[in-house]
Formats: structure tokens, C-alpha cells, sequence
């Protein structure tokens, strides 16, 4: 339903504006009272409170967006009402507002008045203006067309005198070039190359920067000086190869400054340098190409030429082979050749200045950045040999097997070139032509083939030790079989012998082979009681054990004589699997030698059955050996029949003096060493020990002496222990006084010493096997497991239940054995600990 305000005050029409009500109040009454006064309050401020007016303060209000949510609400009618009143409110404000400013709104017209008067004289004053434009004007524009005029004029002028003085300028540098070139056609070795080539820069230079091109003179001219260019060209690269081919910088810098002078140094550079690097993959790929290495040799490659293997036919193998080889050399000759020229061109470059302007001219040929001349085209002869030898290994059997086989003959090619290209690059101050990685990658380039050439050697070294030692046979190798793994082993060692890092690697593999002959010889050596009996004849298991002993020592021998012409890293290599084969050698022999200390030390045990205490003549003068000497010498006597007879060369021999011991002999050695250090130390527990006994006792170690000088091991050369047997026997007939100052005590151990007192002392001073109550056998092991110092601290608990028995007693006198006992007891073992 329709607001009934909005029909009784209807909005006003749009063409209605304030100043149209202003006419009824231009003379309004002055003695009026009654006025109206504008509202107290500004509506805007009530209207922006306003949640309905608010919107329409806003500088983005939009008519459309209000409506439709007026429309949209159920308060339409309300809103429009409120519209109406608001509108109504907004015309008297505005009407009131007219009033109160009614005599500043006049006087505002009347400054409209004076401005519209002001504006029509100023408009007089424009067209006066514009007029006396015009005439200004017409009269510059004349002068302004004929200076235009004549400045063109003048500026034709100069470019044409340029043209001409530059045509001039070419032709007298024509004149000049020509004059050159006449003296180089009447003479050729009076042609100055470098400047003609500065005054073709020059000409060419000198043309293009001022465009002569179309002048007929100039035309007609530059043709002839094209042509001369080429020529120049042509010289100069050829004096420069020349030079190059020749290894004369002189004239190396003569055809780089040609070129500095054209402006083209950059570009004749690197066309050489891509020249030298199409050389050197050609000489590559020529090298390995089967069919022209079979046509060189005279055969073809099978039926219709090339094999798919590569191979040639029957009766072409040694040609082919040989043809390979000769174009592998060349090869390297070509190389070598290149990458000394492309050095050489680096090098002059960088020292090489222009007379003139004193620029280097590597810095015209490189920018900062850039490789080398010699890594370029070295990083593309690498690239090339590498792909063309992985090609070969997998393309052609013939090429692979040439190279395989022969491989220490590739790598010397290899290494040759290498170090003739080093050395003959090697100057002072001077940047050489392959740095060490690049020499690594030459050589890695070859590496398919050192992986085939090792694992063939290694293949060879295990097939022989298969041969001597078959999976499941136990049969006795000969002596024949291990000389061939020696021999085979210095066959490969004096195939790679030149080549110190190829040694090396074949060393490597030497070492597996014989680590494997370590191996299998182990699992052969016999380790039953067959292999330690030593009462009956030699066992065939313990024959067996001989050989392989023998064997391996032979081995062990031979290669380390090998390891004295290699260097000395060829030692660390070899050394361990070297020592592996000793251990072995030393492993079948050892449990022998064991069993016959063994039984020799039980020999000696037995003194302690024998009574050294007897008393009288009939003991002393007694020529019979001692039951337990007798039966020592038996079995010495046995085991050098049976056993070291077969493993010692000869009893003269097996110690001899300067030269290195084997196996046996050291073996031998060690058991004849024992045999006196347990006599001596068993002959010391003896007690008691009469005139009569010590009479005894030194026959019996002479003739222990004789026993294991004739049978076990030459006793002058056994050092301490026989000096030791040899001091014993006239330190058991000194009297106890003596003792503490015979120098005889100097080759003794202290413990034997102090041992053989306890025979000269009285009974209660027990020795420390009495007093811990052990056997013979028992405190021997035990001294065994203890140093001298341990021993003494055995002994002098002895001495000191001494001591407090005798104190028990009462007695102040001692057994004159005790003091000595206590005095060498300290200074010994204190002499001992020291050393």
C-alpha cells in the first residue's frame, strides 16, 4: 500500500536548482523581524547515523544494489516513506542555507560579470596576437628554407670530400700493397707477409667503415685486393703449419702475426686447432680399421673380406698381428706429432706480443674462461681412443685378443707417448701439453684391455696351481709342478718388468695365485698321529709333508730372490701372501719338530731318576753314559737318520753361516737350542749333587754337546744357549765363595744360578718345586710361562721360609748359600730386568 506522503509532497523536477528560487528574495523587507534560521543540526550528520541513509554517503553507492535490497526486505513502503521526508528535509536545509548567503552569492555574480568583460578584451588581445605570429612567421620561414638549403648542401660537400679523401687514402694503400706484393712475386722470400697483411686490414677496413663500395675505382680495386687476401691467406697458413711441423717458433709467430694483421687471428687458430683434432680421430680410426689392417697384410678377413669376428684367415694371423702393431705405432707418431704442434702454437701465442700495440695475442685468441689449445684437442684424441678401443674389444676377437695378449706392448705404447710428449713439452715457465689427469685418462682409455690382460694371468697362475693340486686328489706333488708355477711367475713378471704400475698390477695378481697355492697346499698337509710319529721310519703322510715343505719353501725362496730387482713396493704387495706360504711350509713340518722336543725333553726329565749324590771313585770313574743320556742320543741319533736327513741338506750345511736359513734349518735350530736350555736348567734342579755326580754330569754334557753338534744343529753357531752349556760346567766344580765373582755367571740366566745353589745348601732350604710340591715336568712348564723376575719372586719366598726357620730355631748363622742366594738373586734379575 502506497505512502499517502509521497502524493502530497512530490519530489521537485530535476531542472529546479537552488538558484532558480533565489528571484522573490532579491529585495527582501529590512525591517522584518521574524527570519528563517537554518536547523540547529546539520542532516547530513543524523543521515551518515543512519543505517538505511548511511549508503548513500558512500562513493561507491550504487542506485541498483539499494533498491533491490529495498525491494527484496518487507519494509519497502517504510523505506520509501523515510526517502520522501529526507528529500523534503534536504530542500529547506538548502533553501535555508541559500538565504543566510544571499548577499555573498550576489556579489559573487557580479564577479562573474567583471570576469566575462575581462574575457572579451583579452580575446581582442589574442587576435592581435595570433596576427603578429603570422607576420613573424612568414618572414623566418624564408631564411630558414635557405639555411636548410645550404647546410645540405654543405654536408654533401664534406661527405664527398671524405668519399674522395678516403678513396685517395685506399688507393695510395692499394698502391703500397701492390708494391708489396710485386717485390714477393719477383722474390718470394723477400715477401713481407706481415705487412701486406696490415694493409689489406687496413684497405678493408677503411672500405667498409665509410662505404666506398659502388665508387667504380674502388670496385674495380677491391677486387684485386680480395684476391690478394687469399694469397696472403694461403702463405700465411702455410708458414704457419710449417713452422709448426717443424718446431720453429720463428716462423710460427711469423704466420700468427699474418693473420693478427687480417683481423683473423681467432679464426686461423681455431681452424688449425679443429684441423689437428680431425688429424688425430682420423689417425685413430685408421689405426684399428681391420679391413685396411688386413689389406696392408696382404689377407682378407675370411670368404668376402671382413669376419664377424673380425678374425683373419688362416696364415694371416702373424701379418695381420704385425700390421696392427705397425699402425699402432704410427698412430702414436701422429699424436705425439699434433699434440706437440698444438703446444708449440699455444706457447707462441702466449709470449708472442704486437711490435705495435703491444697486445698478447693468446688474449686475442682466448677469452677468460676458455680451455687450452692442447686440453681441446687432447680431451678429443682421448674421447676418440677410447671409443674407438672399447669398439675394437667389442667388435673384432682379433683386435682383442692382439691387444689382450699383448698388452704390456699396448700400455708401453702408452706410456712412451706419454713421455715423449712430457718431455718434449717440458720447459720452464711453461704450461706442459697433458696435465696428469689427462695422462690418467689416456691410459683408462686402454683399461677394457688391462682388465682382460689381468684376468687372464690370473687364470694361467690358478689353472698350474689346479694342475698341482686337483680338487679331490691328495696325490704328492712334484718338483717339476712347482717350478713351473716359478717359472710362470717370472714370465709375467719380466713381461711387465719395464712398466713399473703394470708390475704392480700383475704383482696383485701373483699374489692371489699364490695365496690359492697357500690354500690348497694346506688342505694336503697330513695332520694325523701318521704326521707326529717319531719312533718308527718316516710315514708316507709325513713324506708327504717333507715334499710339500721342500716345495713350498723352494717357492717361498725363489720369489722372494724375485722381489730384490722390483722396487720396493713390490715387497708390500708379495709379502703377504709370500708369508702365507711359509706359514704353510712351516705348518706341515711343525707338529714333527714338536713331537721331537717333546720326546727329547722327556729324555732329559729322566736326570731326575739318576743319583748324582753318590759318593766315591767307582761313580766318578764310571765310562758308561747315563741311562737317560744313552736313550737321549738314540733318539737324536733316530731322528737324523729318519726324519732330518730327508729335510736338512747336510749337518755341514744346515747352519752355515751367511747364507738365509730354510724352514728345517730353522726348525732344527729352535729344537737344538731347547734341547741345551732344558738340559741346563734340569741339571740345575738336581739335588743333590756330589764331586762324584758333578764328575758325571760333565761327561754328560759333553757329550750332549757332541750328540746335538754332529745330529741336530752346529752348536758353536746357537749363541746364548751353547754359551750357557759351556759356562755351566766348570760353575758346578767352582766353590760356593767363587761363585759371586766368576764372570762365568755373565752367560747363565739367573735362574739356573740360583737353581743350582739350592744343591749346595742344606735340606730345609727348599727349592720352589719342593715346596709347592711339583714334578719335574710341571715346574718346567711353569718357568716356561714366567720371566725372570716372576722365578726370582719363586726363590725368594724360599729363602725367606729359610730365614724364619733358622730364626725359629734360635741359630744366628745361616748356610753360607742364603746371603749369595739373596746378593745374585737382586743383582741379576735386576741386570736382567734392565736389558
Amino acid at each position: 500500500m502506497a505512502s499517502p506522503a509521497i502524493h502530497r509532497s512530490p519530489t521537485p523536477p530535476p531542472s529546479s536548482s537552488p538558484l532558480h528560487h533565489l528571484s522573490s528574495f532579491k529585495h527582501p523587507p529590512t525591517n522584518t523581524t521574524t527570519t528563517t534560521s537554518p536547523p540547529s543540526s546539520d542532516p547530513l550528520s543524523s543521515l551518515s547515523s543512519d543505517p538505511i541513509f548511511s549508503p548513500f554517503l558512500s562513493p561507491t553507492f550504487s542506485p541498483s544494489q539499494f533498491s533491490s535490497l529495498a525491494l527484496s526486505s518487507n519494509s519497502s513502503h517504510s523505506t520509501a516513506e523515510k526517502l520522501h521526508r529526507s528529500i523534503s528535509l534536504l530542500h529547506s536545509h538548502l533553501r535555508s542555507l541559500i538565504l543566510s548567503h544571499h548577499p555573498s552569492l550576489l556579489s559573487t555574480l557580479s564577479s562573474l560579470s567583471d570576469a566575462e568583460s575581462s574575457l572579451s578584451s583579452l580575446r581582442s588581445s589574442l587576435s592581435s596576437l595570433q596576427s603578429s605570429v603570422l607576420r613573424l612567421r612568414s618572414d623566418l620561414s624564408e631564411p630558414h628554407r635557405q639555411i636548410r638549403s645550404k647546410t645540405l648542401t654543405l654536408s654533401n660537400l664534406h661527405l664527398t670530400t671524405s668519399l674522395l679523401n678516403s678513396t685517395t687514402r685506399l688507393l695510395r694503400l692499394s698502391r703500397k700493397l701492390r708494391d708489396v706484393m710485386a717485390i714477393g712475386e719477383s722474390d718470394p722470400d723477400k715477401l713481407d707477409l706481415a705487412k701486406a697483411a696490415q694493409l689489406h686490414y687496413e684497405i678493408s677496413t677503411l672500405c667498409s667503415e665509410n662505404e666506398l663500395s659502388g665508387i667504380t675505382v674502388v670496385d674495380e680495386e677491391l677486387m684485386w685486393v680480395n684476391e690478394c687476401g687469399h694469397k696472403l691467406r694461403d702463405e700465411g697458413i702455410r708458414v704457419l703449419e710449417r713452422g709448426l711441423e717443424g718446431l720453429n717458433q720463428a716462423e710460427v709467430g711469423a704466420g700468427l702475426q699474418v693473420f693478427y694483421n687480417l683481423g683473423e687471428l681467432r679464426v686461423a687458430v681455431d681452424g688449425l686447432v679443429n684441423k689437428y683434432k680431425s688429424q688425430g680421430v682420423k689417425a685413430v680410426s685408421a689405426a684399428l680399421d681391420t679391413k685396411a689392417v688386413s689389406a696392408s697384410s696382404g689377407g682378407g678377413f675370411g670368404p668376402g673380406g671382413v669376419g664377424r669376428s673380425g678374425t683373419p684367415q688362416i696364415g694371416g694371423g702373424a701379418k695381420a698381428k704385425e700390421a696392427l702393431w705397425q699402425r699402432m705405432t704410427s698412430c702414436m707418431d701422429q699424436l705425439h706429432s699434433i699434440v706437440v704442434a698444438v703446444w708449440l702454437l699455444q706457447r707462441v701465442l702466449s709470449k708472442k706480443r704486437d711490435p705495435f700495440t703491444h697486445v698478447l695475442l693468446l688474449d686475442e685468441v682466448m677469452k677468460e674462461g676458455d680451455q687450452m689449445l692442447t686440453d681441446r684437442v687432447w680431451e678429443a684424441l682421448v674421447k676418440s681412443f677410447a671409443s674407438q678401443m672399447k669398439s675394437a674389444f667389442t667388435a673384432s676377437s682379433f683386435v682383442r685378443e692382439i691387444f689382450t695378449g699383448g698388452y704390456p706392448k699396448l700400455y708401453s705404447m702408452i706410456e712412451n707417448l706419454l713421455e715423449r710428449i712430457s718431455r718434449d713439452t717440458d720447459v720452464k715457465g711453461v704450461i706442459p701439453a697433458i696435465s696428469s689427469e689427462g695422462k690418467d685418462q689416456m691410459v683408462s682409455a686402454i683399461e677394457v684391455f688391462q682388465t682382460a690382460f689381468l684376468t687372464f694371468c690370473w687364470s694361467r697362475l690358478s689353472e698350474l696351481v689346479d694342475t698341482i693340486f686337483p680338487v679331490g686328489g691328495r696325490s704328492i706333488p712334484s718338483k717339476e709342478h712347482f717350478s713351473r708355477i716359478i717359472s710362470r711367475i717370472q714370465e709375467e713378471i719380466e713381461a711387465v718388468q719395464p712398466n713399473g704400475r703394470l708390475t704392480l698390477l700383475v704383482l696383485r695378481e701373483i699374489s692371489k695365485g699364490l695365496r690359492l697355492l697357500a690354500q690348497r697346499a694346506e688342505f694336503q698337509i697330513s695332520t694325523g698321529p701318521e704326521a707326529r710319529q717319531i719312533t718308527g721310519p718316516a710315514t708316507p703322510s709325513q713324506l708327504k709333508n717333507f715334499v710339500l715343505c721342500q716345495n713350498l719353501q723352494e717357492v717361498h725362496t725363489r720369489i722372494s730372490s724375485m722381489m730384490a730387482g722390483l722396487p720396493t713396493i713390490a715387497s708390500d704387495v708379495l709379502s703377504p701372501s709370500l708369508n702365507n706360504i711359509y706359514t704353510v711350509a712351516c705348518d706341515s713340518v711343525t707338529s714333527l719338530f714338536q713331537a721331537m722336543v717333546e720326546r727329547l725333553e722327556s729324555c732329559i726329565l729322566q736326570i731326575h731318576l739318576h743319583n748324582f749324590g753318590a759318593q766315591g771313585m767307582d761313580a766318578a770313574m764310571d765310562n758308561n753314559s747315563s741311562p737317560y743320556m744313552e736313550e737321549l742320543q738314540k733318539c737324536i741319533l733316530h731322528f737324523r737318520s729318519e726324519f732330518l736327513s730327508r729335510l736338512l741338506p747336510s749337518s755341514n750345511n744346515a747352519g752355515s753361516v751367511g747364507t738365509k736359513e730354510s724352514i728345517c734349518t730353522r726348525l732344527a735350530r729352535s729344537m737344538a737350542s731347547r734341547v741345551l736350555i732344558c738340559f741346563i736348567r734340569h741339571a740345575s734342579l738336581v739335588r743333590p749333587l756330589s764331586e762324584s755326580g758333578k764328575l758325571r754330569m760333565a761327561r754328560d754334557m759333553a757329550e750332549l754337546e757332541l750328540a746335538v753338534g754332529q745330529n741336530l744343529f752346529p752348536v758353536e753357531q746357537l749363541g746364548p744357549p751353547y754359551r750357557a752349556l759351556r759356562a755351566f760346567r766348570p760353575v758346578i766344580f767352582l766353590e760356593t765363595s767363587q761363585l759371586g765373582a766368576s764372570p762365568l755367571l755373565q752367560d747363565l740366566p739367573p735362574s739356573v744360578v740360583l737353581h743350582h745353589l739350592y744343591s749346595r745348601g742344606p735340606e730345609e732350604l727348599q727349592s720352589p718345586m719342593q715346596r709347592n710340591k711339583l714334578t719335574p715336568m710341571q715346574y718346567s712348564l711353569w718357568m716356561d710361562s714366567q720371566g725372570e723376575d716372576q722365578i726370582w719372586k719363586g726363590i725368594k719366598a724360599t729363602l725367606d721360609d729359610y730365614a724364619a726357620k733358622v730364626r725359629a730355631r734360635g741359630d744366628k748363622e745361616f748356610s753360607p748359600v742364603y746371603p749369595l742366594m739373596l746378593r745374585l738373586g737382586s743383582s741379576l734379575s735386576e741386570m736382567t730386568v734392565s736389558q
